[in-house]
């Protein structure tokens, strides 16, 4: 099976080279061809989108939001007028699952089939191979593609037809962001009645408020580390999906709103590009009180 990438980012590179390791036949391709050069290092070859799409059974996309998707498969990238009947499209982009849709409708006029297979678990996942990988499909597609997805996630779940990859995404992203402001509103409380955050930490970790979000996030709002495991601007981007998509189907977002807003006021202060964790400075800029 030969794979075409497009999209050699922070985590498209590290996937590209696992799927290498994995004894894949893999081509690659980026708007920006010199970013292809450390896969290529690694044994990929390099190509047009054109290139990818004429040569490859598998074209994956790994790209910021369904712009730049839609962009590259059905735009001025149009990847799809070289593509043929038969093979297939997995975008494990971060995009809004109507977005999806939308492609998938256009590929299956060419009898291509399509995965949406959005990830979780950042760089460092990305790099080891142990990425959370949630798929939308047919499950005759899914099976064919499991193994190739296993060489990038340790967990692959197929979760309904194309847009549920996206769906559950959101849904977690909806949730990590909720947790991770429950978590600095919490800490803040403490701070302000005199207990030490640390020792709140320690003391509530093993019971039900906590969290995987809590053990990794926790400890960095506490050391004032702002260093982005996951960025204040890409969590925006999908809470926006997320509240495009409520907005069309009639599902109410209203903590998901309220968390946009607290992370758009945080963008606005230039700390877009900190990790996440960083709301815990939302709630020290509204009390003039520091966490850590």
């Amino acid at each position: 099976m030969k794979i075409g990438f497009i999209g050699m980012g922070i985590m498209g590179k590290p996937m590209a080279k696992n799927l290498l390791k994995a004894g894949y036949e893999v081509m690659v391709s980026n708007r920006t061809m010199d970013s292809c050069a450390p896969v290529v290092e690694a044994g990929a070859k390099a190509g047009t989108y054109q290139e990818l799409a004429e040569n490859c059974d598998v074209i994956i996309t790994m790209l910021p939001n369904s712009p730049q998707v839609k962009d590259v498969m059905l735009g001025s990238g149009k990847v799809v007028e070289a593509m043929h009947e038969g093979q297939i499209f997995i975008d494990m982009s971060s995009i809004n699952p109507l977005a999806s849709q939308e492609i998938a409708a256009a590929l299956a006029e060419k009898g291509i089939e399509m995965l949406d297979a959005p990830v979780s678990g950042g760089e460092p996942k990305a790099i080891d191979g142990t990425l959370s990988i949630m798929v939308g499909g047919k499950e005759e597609i899914f099976e064919k593609c499991k193994d190739l997805l296993s060489a990038m996630g340790s967990s692959v779940v197929r979760c309904g037809s194309v847009g549920a990859g996206n769906t559950t995404k959101l849904a977690n992203q909806v949730i990590v962001a909720a947790n991770i402001a429950a978590v600095a509103e919490g800490f803040m409380l403490a701070k302000k009645a005199g207990v030490d955050p640390n020792v709140v930490f320690s003391a509530i970790r093993g019971g039900l408020a906590g969290s995987t979000v809590m053990d990794a996030k926790g400890p960095m709002m506490l050391a004032n580390n702002t260093k982005p495991g996951f960025k204040i601007d890409l969590h925006i981007k999908d809470l926006n999906n997320a509240l495009e998509v409520g907005h069309a189907i009639g599902s109410p977002l209203p903590i998901t709103a309220n968390v946009m807003e607290m992370m758009q006021n945080l963008h606005a202060s230039d700390l877009g590009q900190c990790d996440h964790s960083a709301l815990a400075k939302y709630y020290e800029k509204l009390t003039g009180t520091d966490l850590f």
